[in-house]
């Protein structure tokens, strides 16, 4: 198996991309991409993530990390196999491939903000390397709506493409950016967006948690931020097909 025969054999082909969407992804650094997910596949995996809360309690995200005033999940390849989708969509496959090249699945997690928490600091996941090649690219499956008041993903567009990190010129990253925007869109969007780019959750000022997944992946040569080897179940592995596996290095 190699790249392009798990790509292939994913759905992706030479029209999936459109050239609007590349040309966002290049120029900004993200793109929206609608309607990935249905009505029914929303709540679906709602119901799922509520389960998994409940059931992990206090050690829920210990896989990977935990942060206060969200409500953390991750390694949700093997929790559930309504969670597969998130590594093998063919229109998000198509945008982290135009941005990596050859890459691999790096953690498939959960963050949702809680009532008046979840505000972040502006950060990137990978240092800064201005035009590439990059090494890290995320997305991010809304499966509530995103607005301005209820902790929406903020960005500054283009600064995937910056040589400096956040923090030198920025006494104060959780400061409001005077180029930033709020990536607000309805349920069942999927935002990808290059790893580079500058992001950060903003404040849930409503009374009801705002839910995400993120599907995060890296060039094909790094390390992931779980290791999927290591984690993988025996009934994982059973129920994958060999191109998904090539997804998951695993």
């Amino acid at each position: 198996m190699d790249m392009a025969t798990a790509l292939a054999e994913l759905g992706v082909t030479e029209q999936t991309l459109d050239a609007d969407t590349r040309e966002q992804l290049d120029r900004n650094g993200y793109a929206p991409l609608t309607g990935v997910l249905s009505d029914g596949q929303v709540v679906r995996l709602r119901a799922r993530l509520a389960e998994l809360v409940a059931a992990e309690g206090d050690r829920a995200g210990l896989e990977v990390h935990q942060e206060a005033g969200t409500d953390r999940l991750a390694d949700l390849v093997n929790k559930d196999p309504v969670f597969e989708v998130c590594f093998t969509d063919p229109r998000v496959l198509a945008c982290i491939a135009h941005v990596l090249g050859e890459f691999k699945l790096s953690s498939l997690n959960s963050r949702a903000a809680l009532p008046g928490q979840g505000n972040q600091a502006l950060h990137a996941e990978g240092r800064p390397v201005g035009d590439g090649p990059y090494q890290v690219c995320n997305s991010i499956w809304l499966l509530d709506d995103f607005t301005s008041d209820n902790g929406a993903t903020r960005v500054v567009p283009g600064s995937h493409r910056f040589t400096v990190s956040v923090g030198d010129v920025m006494p104060d990253p959780a400061a409001p950016h005077p180029d930033e925007v709020k990536l607000t869109a309805p349920a069942g969007t999927v935002v990808v967006f290059n790893s580079h780019l500058w992001h950060g959750g903003t404040l849930n000022r409503t009374g009801r948690q705002r839910r995400a997944l993120h599907s995060y992946f890296t060039r094909r040569g790094n390390g992931q931020q779980l290791d999927q080897k290591k984690y993988v179940r025996p009934e994982t592995l059973a129920r994958l097909s060999p191109a998904a596996r090539f997804i998951l290095d695993v």
